[in-house]
């Protein structure tokens, strides 16, 4: 089913139907649509003026771009997307190598109630409702999934993953943690980054390693936490 994003004042009915349909997308596939999907959802046969839309989009705040990657877009808070959620923030995850669990002290600058707000709105819908969690990204092992340093991800607890998801994990044994795409081999686990200069990480399934959670959704970083 289409999502709709509540009319923002001062755009037009095609600048609208963008929008509209980036956010549909993004909860359905966990990622941006690329230029091409969105000229044939909105009947613009040239990429060209896919691009006009989208600049106009960035200008008025209402997107933001890297067009270094690709599917590099993303909504931004200046959208009106209806009730919003709060979540809370929990610490900090490393993409990149593995890094030793903090310490207690190393969270002092998140506290209970520090959190950030997301629209529910696009909140994949069987997620909705359930305990989430937060934590911001450190490294850039993950930025060909547009996860970059400094970014927030948003997580649900789990202790099982499939084949491609992007988790939360820790290695028990060597008190380290990291945020990767999870695979199962034969005989060992694979952490794979999403950066082409960064090589996987195996680990043997004789060596502990526990899943903490599934990333849902990826969103900038925000200047506070808490307002």
């Amino acid at each position: 089913m289409m999502m709709m994003v509540r009319k923002s004042k001062g755009l037009g009915e095609r600048h609208q139907k963008i929008l509209d349909f980036i956010a549909s997308y993004q909860r359905e596939h966990k990622h941006p649509p690329s230029i091409r999907e969105i000229g044939l959802h909105c009947d613009i046969s040239s990429t060209s003026v896919v691009n006009y839309y989208l600049d106009q989009l960035e200008k008025s705040g209402h997107l933001e771009r890297d067009r270094k990657i690709s599917r590099g877009m993303r909504l931004t808070g200046n959208t009106p997307l209806g009730d919003m959620l709060r979540v809370q923030m929990m610490g900090v995850i490393q993409a990149g190598e593995p890094i030793p669990v903090p310490t207690n002290d190393s969270f002092s600058s998140f506290t209970p109630d520090d959190s950030v707000e997301i629209a529910a709105s696009l909140m994949p819908s069987k997620e909705k409702g359930k305990e989430l969690f937060a934590l911001k990204v450190q490294g850039d092992s993950m930025i060909d999934a547009m996860v970059n340093d400094g970014d927030i991800i948003i997580l649900k607890p789990t202790q099982e993953a499939s084949n491609g998801d992007m988790v939360a994990v820790w290695l028990s044994e060597r008190n380290e943690t990291t945020l990767k795409f999870f695979f199962k081999e034969k005989d060992k686990y694979r952490l794979q980054p999403a950066n082409p200069t960064m090589n996987p990480i195996y680990i043997d399934k004789k060596e502990s390693l526990e899943i903490k959670g599934k990333v849902v959704m990826v969103i900038r970083k925000v200047e506070r936490y808490n307002s």
